[in-house]
Formats: structure tokens, sequence, C-alpha cells
């Protein structure tokens, strides 16, 4: 869970209620779902929140939450924007980073503390939405050390320029799409540009912060501390991702920007550009930056993004205006916000909660009844469902002041059959002398095949038939590279936990029951997820008669009949392998594991194992 740093007095200060006091703050805080855990050496709060509110990742993100909770706020705010004088320029950048994004904001005082959270937000939108900079990353220039080419365009010339607020294609649920409300004003060419384009690593020099001496982008990533930090997002880039002004090279995003645009406290304009893989996340990301901003007095100045028509992406030979303040709208019905919350709500109410919540709700009528359109702010990237407006109202309203009520329904709680099978079965186990585990139900392809000398789904002669080789449901964007699927099978997580267990002593008998789960056409999800129970002994003697022995026991604990017969399996030993029948239905595989899959894994001794579904216990 984020931690954000957030100075009391700052909060104070931002939210006008100077009458407050720590204890008051705090609680405050907790209706929002902002939750005290300490107190810095500074003496500041720090305070823990989910990381689906990435506007409260600075003190003045708080601050306006706060301002709503008080009431001296309502409704959707929309900073002005001033006209376009700087256009970003882009051409020829890496196509595996290729959007960029800016805004300028002017007028600033950066004292007193503003300095440092303008760095803290940086800093945990990186970690956050920015992916750690993967996927954005954020540079923050002094414009005054900023040298533009001229681009005021002669009589009768204009751009075209795209108003659709480059809306992520990948946000879509079973909701019906955001309506795209309003758009900033635009203008044709700003007068001064820069670019955004890539550079030969070897060849580009500049004075990258903290260091007093030019350096290359190759030598930033090989010798400079930030560089050898993030260096490895770019290091097998052909060209680097660079930003030149008319001077030269003034930033290497994502990794460090030049020492000349460095920001001090007495920086007052600010050119903020942001680099990554996917313009609606830089976007979004270059909002919260400037609300935050305008928050402290500063006036966000719009910038033209010109993408070559040759550029990589979906915006080729389109120019953008930024930063992107268009609202969205989801509808919500009447019906389902007070379902949910178990109140009866005028729809009077309904608005002023709305409003209170930084939303603006408008009553309409419908097919399913009485309904709101609920309008949402440009750095609200939260609210992807209308449940999350339910959970705005929820809070405006006072989850504390929500009295509780029975359920009117006449119903019995109860174990789940499958729970109690499972718990059974799992005390089984324990009984025949196995240590319980509980391992991750996500893993990658090599791990669940490869290493256990399973071809991949779909190339096999048996086709699906063998345990384990299903096709796997693969993660779209998986945070690392260790967890791209959900497992088809549990015996790779044993083999994974005796792996790591090599130091340990011996005999070493462990069983799971998990998850697994593979893509099926015939189930409504396109997935068929099931329970399976796998065992693994590991011990100088282990041989498929001391495997059988243990799933003889646990067939008769469940009166189940059960049959062994010959079978190959490319995981064990060839004829020291068989199905798993209980009851006449194929349900699993044992054997010995084959000497490839237990060198696979560092092990030195033999592994004897099984698997099957439990449900077949039943």
């Amino acid at each position: 869970m984020p931690v954000v740093d957030v100075d009391p007095d700052e909060l104070r200060y931002l939210t006008g209620h100077d009458e407050k006091d720590d204890d008051e703050l705090k609680s405050d805080l907790f209706d929002l779902g902002l939750e005290f855990e300490g107190w810095t050496e500074d003496d500041e709060f720090q305070l823990e929140f989910a990381p689906d509110r990435l506007d409260r990742l600075s003190v003045e993100g708080v601050a306006r939450s706060l301002r709503y909770h008080y009431g001296d706020d309502r409704g959707v705010y929309v900073p002005n924007t001033n006209s376009a004088e700087w256009t970003i320029e882009v051409e020829d950048q890496p196509p595996e980073r290729p959007y960029v994004t800016g805004a300028v904001v002017r007028g600033l005082d950066l004292s007193d503390g503003a300095l440092e959270s303008l760095i803290q937000l940086q800093e945990k939108l990186h970690a956050t939405m920015g992916r750690k900079r993967a996927k954005g990353a954020i540079g923050v220039h002094d414009l005054t050390m900023l040298k533009g080419t001229d681009l005021r365009p002669s009589d009768g010339e204009s751009s075209s320029l795209d108003l659709t607020g480059g809306q992520d294609p990948t946000e879509a649920s079973e909701e019906p799409q955001d309506e795209m409300v309003g758009d900033a004003a635009v203008e044709p060419v700003g007068g001064n540009a820069i670019t955004y384009t890539s550079a030969d690593p070897d060849e580009a020099t500049f004075v990258p912060l903290d260091s007093d001496a030019e350096m290359t982008p190759a030598e930033v990533i090989e010798g400079h501390d930030t560089g050898q930090t993030y260096g490895d997002l770019v290091a097998d880039f052909d060209r680097v991702p660079a930003i030149y002004d008319a001077i030269g090279l003034f930033s290497f995003p994502p990794v460090i920007n030049g020492r000349r645009t460095e920001v001090s406290e007495d920086s007052r304009d600010l050119l903020i550009e942001m680099t990554g893989t996917d313009q609606w996340t830089i976007d979004h990301m270059c909002n919260i930056v400037c609300y935050a901003l305008e928050a402290r007095g500063g006036t966000v100045e719009r910038v033209n993004v010109e993408y070559a028509d040759d550029a990589p992406g979906e915006y080729a030979g389109r120019t953008l205006s930024r930063p992107d303040f268009g609202t969205r709208t989801k509808t919500v019905t009447q019906d389902r916000i007070e379902s949910l919350l178990g109140v009866d709500l005028e729809p009077e109410r309904i608005i002023d909660y709305t409003e209170r919540a930084g939303l603006d709700a408008t009553r309409v009528v419908t097919d399913d009844g009485v309904a709101f359109e609920v309008e949402i702010p440009p750095y609200r990237v939260d609210i992807i469902h209308p449940l999350d407006i339910v959970d705005d109202i929820g809070r405006a309203l006072g989850f504390n002041s929500l009295e509780p009520t029975y359920p009117d329904v006449s119903t019995v709680g109860g174990r789940h059959d499958r729970s109690v099978l499972e718990d059974a079965a799992r005390d089984t186990l324990v009984g025949l002398g196995f240590e319980d585990l509980l391992n991750f139900h996500m893993t990658n392809e090599a791990e669940n095949y490869g290493r256990m000398n399973l071809p991949e789904p779909g190339t096999a002669d048996d086709g699906d038939s063998l345990v384990g080789l299903a096709d796997p449901v693969t993660i779209q964007e998986p945070y690392s590279e260790d967890y791209t699927i959900l497992r088809t099978w549990a015996l790779p997580s044993l083999m994974m936990v005796l792996e790591n267990n090599t130091h340990r002593r011996y005999p070493q008998d462990i069983a799971e029951i998990g998850l697994a789960a593979g893509l099926d056409d015939s189930h409504n999800t396109g997935v068929a997820e099931h329970r399976t129970v796998a065992g693994a002994l590991a011990r100088t003697d282990a041989s498929y008669e001391d495997a059988k022995a243990r799933l003889q026991a646990i067939a008769e604990a469940f009166d189940k009949d059960l049959e062994t017969p010959a079978t190959e399996h490319p995981t064990f030993i060839g004829g020291r392998a068989a199905d798993v029948v209980l009851d006449g239905e194929t349900v699993g595989v044992i054997g010995e594991v084959h000497p490839k899959v237990l060198v696979e894994h560092d092990l030195e001794l033999p592994v004897a194992a099984f698997e099957f579904r439990l449900d077949a216990l039943e």
C-alpha cells in the first residue's frame, strides 16, 4: 500500500482550516480511507491508502479531498488553461517508448515545502502508475533555461488537432464506454518547440543531474548512480529516448534530466514532460501533476504534441493538445445506489453527496428507472465502474453512519461442501506425513512446462490429455516475468519448493491443495478452474510404490476405488508412471519424476509424486 508523508501544517494551510488539531485531521483522513501509520522524523503524517486514489499521492491532493469532505468545495473542478506557446515535436522516437505528453505551469512559488511535495508526487507516480518508470516517466524542468525553436506559422497555415483526449483503447469493461464531456480550447501551433526523438547512446552528450561533467547516455547508464538504477529500461535500445531544445540535449528519459534545466525553489515557470509506452497513462499522470501545481497557485498552459507522419503508434500524423482536461460521464441507477448502501435516498441527497465527492450528477429517467449521469474530473483515474461512484457516495454519506441490518432472507450460514471436502483431504495428507503448503497460483511458462519436461500446449501427440498440458490463462500486462500465467497444475510449484529447500534436512514430504486453471471454450468465462491435490516425496529411497501407498490411503479414506494403469508422461520416468483412476474415472497421474526434471531443479535424490483433481474425492 502506498505511504505518503504529509505535513499537517501544510494540510491546514491548503484546506483553510487552521482550527483543526492533529487528532481531528487524523479522524477526517480516516473517513476518507487514509490511515495514519505514524510520524516521520520531520513530524509529518505517514498516511497509507488504497493505491487506486493516485490523486492523493501529494499533500495538495489530500487537501483537495478534505475540502470536499468539509463541504468547502463542491462538484467537478477543471482548471483554466492558457493558450499553447510551446510544442513538442515527435519524430524518430524509439518505437519501444513512442509516446510523450506535457504541460507548462507558470507563476509558481516552490518554497516552504512545495518543491519537496512535487518531488514526492513525482516519485510516487513513478512507483505506481508509471510502473517504476517503465510505463511512464516524468521530467520537470525550469522553463527559463530552455530555448525553443521558433515555430510561429506564416499566414494561412494551421494544424488539425486531436480532440479525442487520447482515451486508452484498453479501458473497456462490461459497462458502457465513458462519454467525454468538453475539452480545452486549442491553438494551432505553439510559438516555441522542443523535440522528442532518439539519440546515439555513444555520441549525444549532456551534463546530467548530480554531475559536473558531460556524459553520453551510455556513460550515464554505466557510471551514474541514477543511470545504474534505471538504465536497464533502455539498455537494449539501439537508440535511446532524448529530448532536445535549440541548445541541445536536456533530458534523457526515463533515466535522468540534464543539470541545465534543474528545478530549484527559485524556479517559477516549469515545463512538465512525460514519456512512456502508453499515451493514456502518461496523459493522466500529467493531469495529476498539473492539478497539484495549480493548487499551489500555478497557471496551467497547454502544450501541443505533434507526432510525425511515420511515428510508431496510433497517433502518427496527429497533433494533441495537452494536458487533456476533458471529463467523462458514467451512469448509475438510483436502485443500485440504494441497494448497495442499504438506505433509501432522495435524488436531491444523491446529487448532494456526489458533489461532495468532487463529482457532478444529473438526474435522468431511463428504461431502468431513475438514474444519474455522473461527471468525473480528469484526475480521477480510479473510477472505471459505477460501483466506484457508489463508493464515493457512501463515503460522502459516511459509512460509519449506516446502521447494520439483517438481510431479509431466511438462510442459515454454513460451510461450502467444497471447503469441507478440501479440509478433509488436507487433514488426510497431514495425517500421512505430508507438510501442507500454500503456493502462488501464478507462475510462468518455463516453470509450468519447460522445466517439467512438458512440450508447449498444442504440440504434443496426446493433445491436452496429459496432466498439466492445458492452454494457460495468460496475464495481459504482467507485473513481473515470473508471473505471466495461471498454473495449469500444482506439481511445478512443489518442485520449486524442493529446489529452494536443498539446504534442508531430508526426507521432505510435501503436498498442496490449490487452484489450477486452463482455457476452455465450453465455460462461459472461457476458463476452466479446478482444485487440485499434489504430493511429492523427496528422499533417498523415494519410489513409485511409496507414492502409490499414500495415494491408496487417500482413496480408502474417501471410500474410493483406486486403479493405476500404466501411462506415459514426460515429467515422469517411462515405465514408472501411471494414470490415477478413481471409481473408473481418470483424474490424475502418479510416478517417479524424470531425471531431466530433477537436474533442472538442482535435486540430487529421487522424487516420487502424484497429482489428481480434488472433486474426484466427492
